[in-house]
């Protein structure tokens, strides 16, 4: 596909023009902090980050989201009977995303759709979506994306990429729907020979600044009860607090709780994200809870992301390597230390 130059200072008009035909999330600085929120006419987009906080999963994923409903009252006829809740699905288009959080939207497709079972309201969403990356010039010292299977310009999972040259941006189509992106944005100029020549620079550049790895070579090789009864998983969750904060800022968690919400005679069944961190999350009605020790929450979403996925999926790990367990635990428990354990036990 035709690649195309944007002059920066006409960027963000160039994209609103897109927006007759979808609805465009970009990253905004919010505090000290990039979060990605929908291109309004007051929004101030700023491209110039390393990564956003929260990554864009929340747009195809929600964190609450309302799957059934019905009325509890006696005089209608289809009281108690559940119908699937209002929804659509526009066409959006999520514009800045790091080629690391487009991989994990793919790692985290295969949980929503399987030979057995197919998420309607996931797979609809994701299907609607176009994901432009914005490759990484600079990547975070935590950054391990290569050595997952993904890279700071890795084109694999989207569906466009933007080039940063400075004072302009190189746009590339990479599919039908990101050509079409493209082409409904405003302006813009066919790229020269020069800004090709620059965009390739910039991917040897970066490549080379990713020097973090996550060692799991041999993970694959070992038994899974060898692992699980490992001596060292006490004295690596110590000083876990159990907070939580690794599952709700990683890309790749996938796990939910579904709950019966009523006010008055509407009653709401609602899919809320959950965490394996909390001790509630496998409290059972008998209470029971079979993980009710911290090392054991703490053991198995390592285990999950690192062991059971690959040995289920054979697609490497269920991490995308965005680093952002790392940069925001407040106890400093790094996923990299904890796959070199598992890898040489």
């Amino acid at each position: 596909m035709t690649d195309k130059v944007f002059l920066k200072k006409d960027w963000v008009e160039a994209l609103k023009a897109a927006r007759d035909s979808f609805r465009i999330f970009v990253p905004v600085r919010d505090g000290d902090f990039h979060n990605f929120h929908s291109l309004e006419d007051w929004t101030i987009p700023n491209f110039d980050f390393f990564n956003t906080r929260l990554s864009p999963k929340s747009i195809v994923y929600p964190q609450s989201e309302r799957i059934f409903e019905c009325l509890n009252d006696p005089e209608d006829p289809g009281k108690g009977i559940l119908k699937e809740a209002p929804k659509d699905y526009p066409p959006q288009a999520i514009v800045g995303i790091r080629p690391c959080d487009a991989h994990a939207f793919h790692i985290v497709k295969k949980n929503f759709e399987g030979p057995e079972y197919r998420d309607p309201w996931w797979m609809q969403r994701f299907e609607s979506t176009v994901l432009v990356g914005l490759g990484c010039n600079a990547p975070c010292p935590t950054c391990f994306c290569t050595s997952v299977g993904g890279g700071p310009f890795h084109e694999e999972y989207l569906d466009a990429i933007l080039f940063d040259l400075g004072d302009r941006y190189l746009a590339r189509g990479l599919t039908e729907k990101g050509g079409e992106f493209i082409s409904k944005m405003n302006g813009g100029s066919s790229a020269d020979e020069k800004s090709i020549k620059e965009a390739k620079g910039l991917v040897a550049e970066a490549e080379k600044k990713v020097v973090s790895r996550l060692p799991f070579d041999k993970i694959g090789e070992k038994e899974v009860t060898g692992l699980f009864n490992a001596p060292f998983w006490e004295e690596a969750a110590f000083s876990c607090i159990n907070c939580g904060t690794c599952t709700f800022l990683c890309p790749t968690c996938w796990c939910f709780d579904i709950q019966d919400e009523v006010s008055g005679r509407q009653v709401d069944r609602i899919r809320n994200w959950d965490t394996c961190m909390s001790p509630l999350f496998t409290l059972e009605g008998s209470g029971h809870n079979p993980r009710d020790k911290k090392f054991q929450r703490f053991r198995q979403r390592f285990m999950h992301k690192l062991k059971y996925y690959p040995d289920k999926y054979k697609n490497g790990v269920q991490c995308s390597g965005c680093g952002r367990c790392v940069r925001y635990c407040p106890v400093n428990i790094d996923i990299r230390t904890i796959a070199g354990l598992m890898n040489e036990f």
